[in-house]
């Protein structure tokens, strides 16, 4: 799917220094940020980064045949005198707008997925669920920020059937950016929790986040959330007016329950079997827990919406990625490996799946970040969730300025300890733990506690 010349100019304004070059041969097969990927027949943008400024890489773009670039003003000293370019206020802006571009040329269902937890998986289940349609183009691993995004909708083609964005935020105006450059069809809320409270402050400021995902969606189209918030039911209002699905996921001994008429889109989950009862179809999903039998409700929601019919009997086996969903048998203990990041309601959700599994059951349990003020509180609440459960013992790791103050809290529980480096952990729970045992990793990013699962024995 080419750019043409005259497309650039509407978006970009006129290119400079065009001279005799045929505007027939003046067309782009894609557009490129990456001076080591870039290819002759691409248009280079020079998009200026915390860590790079892609104005010095301009030479060696060159060096590889490539008939224009986008720069910013200032920048054409980079160039030689008489090149093509196009010169812009904000080469990061004329990237969203090509973007765009790029999006509206593709004329295929766009899916946005936003939350505070579950939206990776989510992500993933919903590309492997549609995959009944054809080739579905998923965004790669975390690329769910304005470049990211980006980047995830320039890099879909004609065969893709239905492309489908996850969409990141660390402040207020940020999802409706990239709901603004990728004009989504189908909008998916999986919950508001307390993930970035330190930054945003409130549960209410998180939500009008999230919310802004239906900012740019289409008038026709459908924002997907969990049903019986509140809170998130009206702040949307004030975003979004048109079509709303609300999924709400039970246990299965609530199906026989006589449930007041509504539009809520329900399913039964039986833990025994990993199974899922909605409008009358199973699924047996291979990822364990209530949380994601959840998440494949909004991917059955997404599916549904895009005409999928399945059968009585159907089964997904999901492909876990790295630090979600893994579990990793020895000969002597099961490890469910989660810790690609935590929050609260994650954490939560992690051990509340750990206290199904039969044996001894032990806990790794990197502190959380972003909580600002309500760490102590959210923390202390999460102890208090192991203390009361029968849990073995839980290795809790934390920075040394919080270890005197989860210490003090946790002198006199003794299934607790208190480490303030991955490096200790190994031995602790190897020397604990017992053949048959289970063990749960969870922690925030910063720890990494990926490192530590090959020492586990």
């Amino acid at each position: 799917m080419e750019f043409s010349l005259s497309e650039l100019n509407n978006v970009l304004g006129d290119v400079k220094n065009l001279g005799e070059v045929g505007e027939d041969i003046f067309s782009f097969k894609n557009v490129s940020i990456d001076s080591r990927t870039v290819s002759r027949n691409d248009l280079f943008i020079a998009i200026k980064g915390k860590n790079f400024d892609g104005h010095s890489f301009l030479p060696e773009v060159l060096k590889k045949g490539v008939k224009s670039v986008v720069i910013k003003k200032g920048m054409q000293k980079f160039l030689p005198r008489d090149f093509p370019c196009w010169v812009v206020n904000d080469t990061l802006e004329a990237f969203q707008k090509l973007t765009l571009l790029k999006r509206k040329k593709l004329n295929i269902p766009l899916v946005a997925i936003t939350g505070s937890v579950g939206k990776t998986t989510t992500k993933e289940m919903i590309g492997e669920v549609l995959k009944k349609i054809g080739r579905i183009k998923l965004s790669h691993s975390n690329f769910n920020n304005e470049i990211g995004v980006g980047l995830t909708i320039l890099a879909t083609d004609q065969e893709d059937k239905v492309l489908v964005l996850e969409m990141g935020m660390r402040g207020l105006g940020q999802i409706e950016n990239l709901s603004k450059f990728s004009e989504p069809d189908i909008a998916v809320i999986t919950n508001i929790g307390t993930a970035h409270i330190g930054l945003l402050g409130s549960r209410k400021n998180i939500t009008h986040a999230k919310c802004e995902i239906s900012k740019f969606l289409n008038p026709k189209g459908v924002v997907i959330i969990p049903a019986n918030d509140q809170i998130l039911e009206e702040i949307l209002k004030e975003y979004w007016k048109g079509r709303v699905i609300k999924v709400e996921l039970l246990n299965i001994e609530n199906q026989k329950e006589n449930f007041k008429r509504d539009d809520n889109l329900r399913g039964f989950y039986n833990p025994s079997n990993k199974t899922i009862l909605i409008e009358e179809n199973t699924f047996e999903i291979s990822f364990e827990g209530f949380h994601n039998a959840s998440n494949f409700l909004f991917a059955y929601a997404v599916a549904k919406e895009l005409g999928i019919d399945f059968l009585s009997f159907n089964k997904f086996d999901f492909v876990s990625l790295g630090g979600r969903n893994k579990i990793l048998k020895s000969a002597k203990t099961t490890i469910y490996d989660e810790s690609y990041n935590a929050s609260p309601e994650s954490v939560k959700a992690c051990i509340k799946s750990l206290l199904e599994k039969p044996r001894n059951k032990f806990l790794i349990f990197g502190s959380m970040q972003e909580l600002g003020k309500e760490s102590e509180k959210y923390h202390k609440e999460i102890f208090n969730l192991i203390n009361n459960s029968d849990i073995q013992k839980c290795l809790f790791i934390c920075d040394k300025k919080n270890e005197r103050i989860y210490t003090n809290y946790l002198k006199d529980k003794k299934k607790f300890l208190v480490l303030n480096h991955i490096k200790d952990v190994p031995n602790e729970i190897n020397k604990s733990t017992k053949k048959g045992d289970s063990i749960l990793i969870k922690g925030s990013r910063c720890w990494q506690l990926e490192k530590i699962i090959e020492l586990i024995n």
